[in-house]
């Protein structure tokens, strides 16, 4: 079934259509990928994926992020974590992108690497390093990789340092992941490049201690996070955004000053990277191998984001505890955004795109909602206008 929702006329900026390249979503509102360690053994998404993404397409969201996704087995975070190594796994998402699509989301993928921060327990489990506890009940760990045999802290396993050959595989890895997304109909693929991962540990001089060309210099610990974005893009369809993510919190724990962010920024850009998603926390002084840890709140780093989209002319979105649909829109209207992802608020509320532009444009035709809802709550808000006078007289 189609879905007939366009952008209401005057609409504020926050929820007017937005292009990337040559697709458009509905409106600049993005549902961040969210975990939910429900995969079968085989990496395969399930019902809950679909109805739990479901949910926010029919919420008003413009796009639609499925959770990262695992380039290899030894990439996942947990056991329940989907993956996109293998064929088999192209089918079950492509029955998720279809479903957004058709309720009018922008259907899209975030693909990912744990590294040395894998082979975790759930978080009902704990979320700790696998045990003996855990292979007991089923779920044994798995040996993590790294670039350097260093382990995220204390009592964490020790990763494999990767061999060159083994890195050029892993490039290879995600060239193949990414074809697979494209073969599932996603319209968005995202490069997970930050949050203490695979790729961000490559570009840390707290994790990466190489002396190879994988490492040393800040152009050597880049090498491998630029390599990715170049694979991704060449199999990745030529009309089609693709997006990175990186940690603005880097910019407080030595990892990448702000001029080194920008140069990295602008080889991202020129390897083909459209969208820079801008996590406000999780730098890898987070989970350090040695170091103090780096405190930091989850407040979206509007002033950093913007001076990267100026010095760079790279689209930004904006991610980091958006609540307030005003605060959202000033973040757009301001220009230190395009777009504005939120996660946690969407699952306490995940119709939150659609109460956004009531707040914004208040609309008593409820033209923006699924069709099936409009009428009941076109009668619903008399009901509920006369309850609150009620209220306010009795008060």
């Amino acid at each position: 079934m189609s879905d007939d929702r366009s952008a209401a006329p005057g609409a504020a900026r926050l929820i007017e259509p937005v292009w990337l390249r040559g697709v458009s979503a509905r409106n600049r509102i993005a549902i961040s990928p969210m975990q939910q360690y429900s995969a079968d053994e085989g990496g395969l998404a399930s019902d809950w994926h679909l109805v739990h993404l479901g949910r926010f397409a029919l919420g008003g969201a413009g796009i639609v992020f499925v959770e990262s996704t695992a380039v290899e087995p030894r990439g996942r975070n947990t056991h329940g974590d989907i993956g996109l190594w293998d064929d088999v796994q192209i089918a079950p998402l492509a029955r998720i992108a279809s479903m957004l699509r058709s309720h009018g989301a922008l259907p899209a993928i975030q693909l990912g690497h744990t590294g040395r921060k894998g082979a975790l327990q759930t978080w009902w489990h704990g979320h700790g390093p696998l045990n003996a506890a855990d292979a007991a009940r089923g779920e044994p760990p798995w040996p993590v990789v790294g670039p350097s045999a260093l382990p995220v802290d204390e009592g964490w396993p020790t990763p494999e340092a990767l061999s060159g050959d083994a890195i050029e595989a892993l490039v290879a890895a995600w060239g193949a992941a990414a074809r697979r997304a494209a073969a599932a109909g996603f319209d968005l693929l995202e490069i997970h490049g930050a949050h203490g991962y695979l790729i961000h540990q490559f570009l840390s001089p707290v994790a990466n201690t190489r002396t190879d060309a994988w490492g040393g210099s800040a152009a050597g610990r880049r090498r491998f996070a630029l390599e990715v974005a170049r694979a991704v893009r060449a199999q990745w369809p030529d009309h089609l955004p693709l997006s990175w993510r990186i940690s603005l919190a880097d910019l407080d724990d030595g990892c990448m000053p702000m001029d080194e962010m920008v140069d990295f920024v602008r080889a991202l850009r020129d390897a083909g990277i459209d969208l820079l998603d801008c996590s406000s926390g999780a730098g890898i002084g987070t989970y350090p191998a040695n170091g103090a840890r780096v405190p930091r709140g989850l407040d979206f780093r509007a002033d950093d984001a913007a001076e990267l989209r100026r010095r760079t002319g790279i689209a930004i979105m904006a991610v980091g505890f958006v609540i307030d649909p005003h605060n959202a829109q000033a973040l757009v209207a301001n220009g230190q955004a395009d777009l504005v992802a939120i996660g946690r608020e969407a699952l306490y509320d995940p119709h939150w795109p659609l109460h956004a532009q009531q707040a914004l444009a208040p609309d008593p035709d409820y033209a923006l909602w699924p069709r099936q809802h409009r009428m009941w709550l076109a009668k619903r808000a008399p009901l509920a206008d006369a309850a609150r006078a009620g209220r306010q007289s009795r008060a």
